[in-house]
């Protein structure tokens, strides 16, 4: 099959070449643009794990802190390969979503040990600050990097969904799949998906697309890459 990888720059080569193993190709179309943002070394006085809930946190907590002791609790197994990969000595997967996390952290982390320091983007989704305060921790999240939309298809793409040579369309999180949809929208692209078939990483994703005239939307049995390409895989 032909796909569209609508994950950010960073992430897409990784997915490509997965798909690539299982005799698909992928196609990039990034919908959003990961942007840093500037400022000072970070203040981790008090601070006993960190809760990375996106590679893109991992990123940019390391591009402003150079500490890579202290544990990091990651969302799901791309992000921990992440952090392991910027250097970070104690890493842990929750293999889920935040609601996974959370968990892991009830687990693993004592509420008297100190902050829980979440790198975040400007945009979180899911209540992981909920969770762990219910559960006695002191959470305090660090905005670090903005996810901006992309504000158009791209004509290349646009052209593929209009002569049929697109298949099918991967999409990782409700931000993203909010952001095809509007794009679709924007683009009267509408009658070009009902040869497509949507791969959701998870129910929430596939809520934001559900309206749109898809051959078929599928979801993965568990919100992890390895469950998405076991759903292709078939």
């Amino acid at each position: 099959m032909r796909i569209l990888v609508t994950r950010p720059a960073e992430d897409s080569k990784p997915l490509i070449d997965a798909l690539t193993q299982l005799g698909h190709e992928g196609v990039s179309m990034p919908l959003l643009d990961i942007a840093l943002i500037d400022g000072p070394e970070l203040d981790l006085h008090g601070t006993q794990a960190l809760l990375f809930t996106s590679a893109n946190g991992a990123r940019a907590f390391a591009a402003r802190s150079g500490d890579r002791d202290l544990p990091a609790l990651c969302v799901g197994d791309a992000t921990a390969r992440e952090a392991l990969a910027l250097g970070f000595e104690t890493v842990k997967s929750a293999a889920g979503d935040v609601e996974a996390l959370a968990v892991l952290v009830v687990k693993e982390l004592n509420p008297a040990a100190g902050t829980l320091l979440h790198p975040a983007g400007s945009k979180v989704a899911g209540d992981l600050a909920v969770m762990v305060q219910a559960a006695g921790f002191t959470y305090r999240r660090e905005v670090l990097y903005e996810a901006i939309k992309a504000e158009h298809l791209p004509d290349d793409v646009l052209n593929e969904l209009k002569t049929g040579t697109v298949d099918a369309v991967v999409l990782y999180s409700p931000r993203t799949g909010s952001a095809f949809a509007q794009l679709i929208d924007k683009a009267g692209a509408r009658a070009h998906l009902k040869t497509v078939d949507a791969y959701c990483l998870s129910a929430a994703v596939a809520e934001q697309i559900k309206d749109l005239a898809w051959r078929d939307i599928l979801i993965a049995a568990h919100p992890d890459q390895a469950s998405l390409l076991a759903l292709l895989d078939t």
